[in-house]
């Protein structure tokens, strides 16, 4: 069965052009005007990828994204109109995993897709870990990394991660204490030759670290290593 994308995007042209461009790719392709209409679709039928401009009337993409992310993993990418640092890193803080700024060539959006897929499909998310790492010990319970399971518990709750934050963190954790450069997560994460930027890895842990650190702003578990990247200190 093919793959199905949502196409957020209220200006019909692009809607139409990407929706031909992605059918000739083979996907099954969804189309929705606005975020209010997204948001609906992903919570009646979920789409498995989605593609979400973020300059929408109405409901913007920032908040489509978060709204979508309340119920769904499905891998998203931004479309922005505005090459803005402040625009791109609020939509990927918001949930997205990539972006493409416009105007785009289409094969620069299927090129992307093909790195989304190809990273979703690995059935193995840190090959070198063997097996439960204990990631912080807490009064309120451990946080506990399971690759194996898929997932990430704090006690006995779980602690919900996107596909990319927890590749992320299973990558971090398959070299405990040692660095790992921006460069070199961002081709074990988003994908070998992969031609995204840096930022993509920093926002990701700004994100995590919401997530598994107990005072975001002084981490501990996952610490920057001042031009070099990023270290995991398991407890």
């Amino acid at each position: 069965m093919a793959e199905q994308i949502l196409i957020v995007e209220d200006d019909d042209r692009i809607r139409a052009m990407l929706r031909l461009a992605l059918e000739d790719e083979g996907y099954d392709v969804r189309e929705a005007p606005s975020g209010e209409s997204a948001v609906e679709q992903m919570r009646s039928a979920p789409a498995d990828m989605l593609i979400v401009d973020l300059m929408l009337g109405g409901m913007d993409g920032f908040t489509c994204i978060r709204e979508v992310r309340r119920s769904s993993d499905a891998p998203v990418i931004v479309v922005s109109a505005r090459s803005d640092t402040h625009d791109i890193v609020a939509g990927l803080e918001a949930g997205a995993d990539d972006y493409v700024t416009k105007p785009f060539q289409v094969k620069e959006i299927t090129a992307r897709l093909r790195a989304l897929r190809r990273r979703a499909a690995r059935p193995d998310p840190a090959p070198a870990l063997p097996g439960d790492l204990v990631l912080a010990r807490r009064a309120d319970g451990d946080l506990v990394l399971s690759p194996a399971a898929g997932e990430l518990r704090r006690g006995d709750e779980e602690v919900h991660l996107t596909l990319t934050e927890f590749r992320l963190l299973c990558e971090l954790a398959a070299v405990p204490r040692q660095v790992l450069s921006r460069g070199t997560l961002l081709d074990k994460v988003w994908d070998q030759g992969f031609f995204g930027d840096e930022r993509l890895v920093d926002v990701h842990v700004r994100r995590l670290r919401t997530k598994v650190e107990e005072d975001p702003g002084s981490p501990r578990v996952i610490v920057t290593v001042r031009g070099l990247g990023y270290r995991l200190d398991p407890a």
